[in-house]
């Protein structure tokens, strides 16, 4: 039987860093999946959902539910997005949205949890920070098989930003902290974060590229 995974890459990947969907489905695809883009998918309804607005995160969620019904696997490349709807999907639609809700995976605990791959034969030869990521994920045991990776300690995320709910920039402090540790890449698992860090470091002048995680296991 084909293992077949279908892919919600989220509002900001599709708009704004369309790599690491891509990055997902290379690697996804590698690991012996059939992987499938649906077209009518849009968000998860976190931005309205943390805005208050839950009758619209509501119909946000009712149009995921009605996207991804028959899918074996919903894999996205968000901890926050997978968070929203294995938590909240089930509040959009009985028993149909609880049983979808537990077959939402993020992407890096999909890989080691379903998949049982953790070194997927990936080469980054680079320092970087790992950026810390909302909810659980297993970023760390992947990054730990990727060849050539020196991994740098940033001790204090303190300051990372915030795109939904109540927005927050990212710290002057921690911006200087990325700029002093040596790294050349930034490495994270959340691309709304990732995307505020990356436009934070180019205002200070920081030579330092930001990646996705996803982006990472691709590279060879």
């Amino acid at each position: 039987m084909t293992k077949r995974v279908s892919l919600f890459v989220t509002c900001v990947v599709d708009q704004l860093l369309p790599s690491a969907g891509l990055a997902m489905a290379e690697v996804l695809a590698r690991a012996g999946y059939e992987v499938e883009f649906r077209p009518a998918q849009t968000c998860c309804g976190r931005p309205a959902y943390e805005a208050g607005c839950r009758e619209q995160a509501q119909l946000v969620g009712e149009h995921f539910l009605r996207s991804f019904a028959d899918a074996e696997y919903v894999v996205t490349p968000s901890t926050a997005c997978a968070t929203m709807l294995r938590k909240r999907l089930p509040e959009f639609g009985g028993l149909a949205a609880r049983e979808l809700a537990g077959r939402v995976w993020e992407f890096s605990r999909f890989l080691v949890e379903v998949a049982r791959v953790e070194d997927v034969g990936a080469r980054f030869e680079h320092a970087a920070v790992v950026q810390e990521a909302e909810g659980l994920n297993c970023g760390p045991r992947l990054l730990a098989h990727v060849k050539g990776l020196e991994q740098v300690s940033v001790s204090d995320w303190a300051g990372s930003g915030k795109l939904w709910g109540r927005g927050e920039p990212v710290s002057p402090a921690l911006v200087n902290r990325i700029g002093a540790s040596g790294a050349s890449h930034v490495i994270g698992m959340e691309a709304e974060r990732l995307l505020l860090l990356r436009r934070a470091l180019e205002k200070a002048g920081h030579a330092i590229e930001t990646v996705h995680l996803a982006e990472v296991l691709a590279s060879r």
